[in-house]
């Protein structure tokens, strides 16, 4: 018998379940690059649609565990050292949490977790985990890789728009009963025209400029990995060596890689001030890419017109963190990639991943980040180790 210690986000404040908006969701099979979207075996412990994410709704995951013998224990509570998680983690076999709601899989805890063999990620991204300390432990760590990517693009499209649009100043004029039309206007602008640079262009980062192309932007992008010739022509992509050169040459910046040692403040006041004046800057990634307070003075000194995102650091951000309050900022709690939709596959494929492991089948290789004491699948083209 495993212990399978699985920390999610808590329940809805009114309680669980909530009072659902829609009765389905549409059924996506295959994702854009041509993988297929999970396919575990038996039926789901959950109806497509639902939360899941949370506390109560346990990805699902509760009926195949418990009938295969296996525990599960599902908590919120994952910081400090009094924290449930901390107390089961080193009995516990699997650990699975989500980056909406990190628990942060340190060097030290890796160490404290003598029974660990595998870390699962629900959904995408897995900096949570120190990479290194679970190879050196021979930890298995994976990730639903693709489930959620079109939710976080989806998010990145709106909050352009909702930027250089000044939406969420003219909506909270709305809302309080004005009428003050020059005052909504004077930092709105058309997006058409503007030149949109992504960092990163992998499934998200692609996705974003695929979904943005039909607004008439200029596209740029910068990664390690080039892209196809024959993708930079159909979105009449430039590629840029280096992320200065992006910055330096584009209205809009979005971030999206991976967080590693290197990435760390990728963005910072040096590189803030090599932008254009009045840039806006999208982060729905990692909110370490930012040094924290450089954003906040670039927003206050004006040169950034403009700040969101959904990532922060820690998470759950404390309440006094400064990206709440600075100005024009567009912040959301990490919900881009947690959406209703996002959730049945990245729970489904939690199931594929336990389902694999217990069975002692190869775990999908999209879906590996460390196995065998190294990178691999994934892992091995967008992390790095040190």
């Amino acid at each position: 018998m495993a212990k399978v210690l699985c920390v999610l986000y808590p329940d809805p404040v009114d309680g669980y379940p909530p009072a659902y908006a829609r009765d389905d969701i549409p059924s996506v099979t295959f994702y854009a690059d041509g993988q297929t979207a999970p396919t575990p075996t038996g039926p789901l412990g959950f109806r497509p649609g639902e939360l899941v994410g949370c506390v109560s709704g346990e990805l699902g995951l509760r009926s195949y565990l418990e009938q295969a013998g296996h525990e599960l224990i599902v908590t919120s509570d994952k910081d400090g050292p009094g924290s449930e998680f901390e107390r089961l983690l080193p009995e516990a076999e699997v650990v699975i949490s989500q980056p909406f709601w990190p628990a942060y899989l340190t060097a030290d805890r890796i160490a404290k977790a003598k029974n660990l063999k595998l870390a699962l990620t629900a959904g995408i991204g897995s900096d949570h985990v120190d990479l290194a300390a679970a190879a050196r432990a021979h930890i298995t760590v994976a990730e639903v890789t693709g489930s959620n990517s079109i939710s976080v693009a989806e998010h990145v499209v709106m909050m352009a728009l909702s930027l250089v649009r000044n939406y969420l100043p003219a909506h909270q004029t709305a809302v309080e009963g004005g009428w003050n039309i020059a005052d909504c206007v004077s930092r709105s602008y058309d997006i058409e025209g503007m030149h949109f640079g992504t960092i990163g262009a992998g499934r998200i980062g692609l996705a974003v400029l695929r979904r943005l192309k039909p607004f008439g932007l200029h596209l740029h992008y910068t990664q390690r990995h080039r892209l196809d010739s024959t993708i930079e022509s159909e979105l009449n992509l430039t590629f840029h060596p280096d992320v200065l050169s992006l910055v330096k040459s584009v209205d809009i910046v979005n971030l999206q890689v991976p967080l590693y040692p290197s990435t760390e403040n990728l963005l910072n006041e040096s590189t803030f001030a090599q932008m254009k004046q009045g840039t806006y800057l999208i982060n729905c990634a990692r909110g370490k890419l930012v040094e924290r307070e450089a954003v906040v003075q670039a927003l206050q000194s004006g040169h950034i017109a403009g700040y969101a995102g959904d990532v922060w650091f820690p998470q759950p951000a404390p309440a006094d963190h400064p990206w709440r309050t600075m100005p024009f900022n567009g912040m959301t709690p990490h919900m881009s990639g947690t959406s209703l939709s996002a959730q049945a596959r990245y729970a489904a494929g939690t199931l594929e991943i336990l389902q694999s492991y217990f069975e002692g089948t190869r775990i999908r290789e999209e879906y590996l980040i460390v196995d065998g004491g190294e990178l691999a699948g994934t892992g091995a083209h967008s992390y790095q180790l040190s």
